[in-house]
C-alpha cells in the first residue's frame, strides 16, 4: 500500500477536501503544514515538488520501492484517492455527473465563494479589494441557488450517496459566510451539510492536524 504525506493549509477549503476523503476512507496519511500565506510555496524547494507553486500536494510513497511521486490540485487528488472507493462510480454516468460538479466547483462556485472568503476573512476586506469582493456575490449566490435546487432533489450531489462531489463543493460552501454569503435561505444545502457532518470520520475545518 502506498503511503501518503499531504503538503497543505487546513483552512484552505482545497487542502481541507484531501484531508475530508482521507479521514472518511480510514487512509492513513501525514499532514505537513503549510501556511497559505507565508510564502513557503513561492521557494526553490518547494517549486521542486510543484513547479506551480501550490497547495495542497500530494506525495506518494510506494511502500515496496520507496520512490516518491507527486500530484497536485485538489480534484485531481480527489479522483485518484477515491479510484475503486465507493466515493466514485467505477464508470459512466454516474461517473459523469460527479466530475460534472467537480467541473462546477472549480469553475462556477471557487471563483465567487473562494475568492471572497480570501478577500474578507484572510485579508480583512481591504478598501482597495472591496469592489472586487462585491462583484462575486452574485456569482456565489448563483452558485448556491443551483446548489439548493439539486439538494431539493437528492440528498447528496451526484444521488443517493456521498462523492467526492459533494467533498469538493462542501469545503468551501461551509465557510461560505466568511466570505459574506448568509447560507440561511438555502435550506437544503444547510439539510447536506448537517449530513455531511454526522458521518462517521467527518473532520472538521481546524488550524492544524497532528502527523
Amino acid at each position: 500500500m502506498n503511503k501518503y504525506r499531504v503538503y497543505g493549509d487546513m483552512l484552505s477549503g482545497n487542502c481541507y477536501k484531501i484531508a475530508m476523503l482521507l479521514e472518511f476512507m480510514g487512509v492513513s496519511y501525514d499532514w505537513e503544514a503549510v501556511d497559505v500565506l507565508s510564502g513557503y510555496t513561492q521557494s526553490p524547494e518547494f517549486k521542486q515538488l510543484n513547479a506551480n507553486a501550490k497547495i495542497p500536494l500530494l506525495e506518494i510513497t510506494d511502500s515496496e520501492a520507496g520512490g516518491k511521486e507527486y500530484l497536485s490540485e485538489s480534484n485531481a487528488i480527489l479522483n485518484y484517492l477515491a479510484e475503486g472507493s465507493e466515493y466514485l462510480p467505477a464508470a459512466g454516468l454516474a461517473r459523469g455527473r460527479v466530475l460534472q460538479w467537480q467541473f462546477f466547483e472549480q469553475y462556477s462556485h471557487e471563483p465567487y465563494i473562494a475568492v471572497a472568503r480570501f478577500i474578507k476573512h484572510f485579508l480583512g476586506l481591504p478598501t482597495e479589494r472591496q469592489g472586487e469582493f462585491a462583484s462575486k456575490q452574485a456569482g456565489g449566490h448563483k452558485a448556491l441557488a443551483i446548489m439548493d435546487a439539486q439538494l431539493s432533489r437528492t440528498p447528496y450531489l451526484a444521488g443517493e450517496g456521498l462523492t467526492i462531489a459533494d467533498i469538493s463543493l462542501y469545503a468551501y460552501t461551509h465557510v461560505a459566510p466568511d466570505g459574506g454569503f448568509d447560507l440561511t435561505e438555502y435550506a437544503n444545502i444547510l439539510a447536506w451539510m448537517a449530513r455531511i457532518e454526522a458521518l462517521p470520520n467527518y473532520l472538521p475545518m481546524q488550524n492544524n492536524i497532528a502527523d
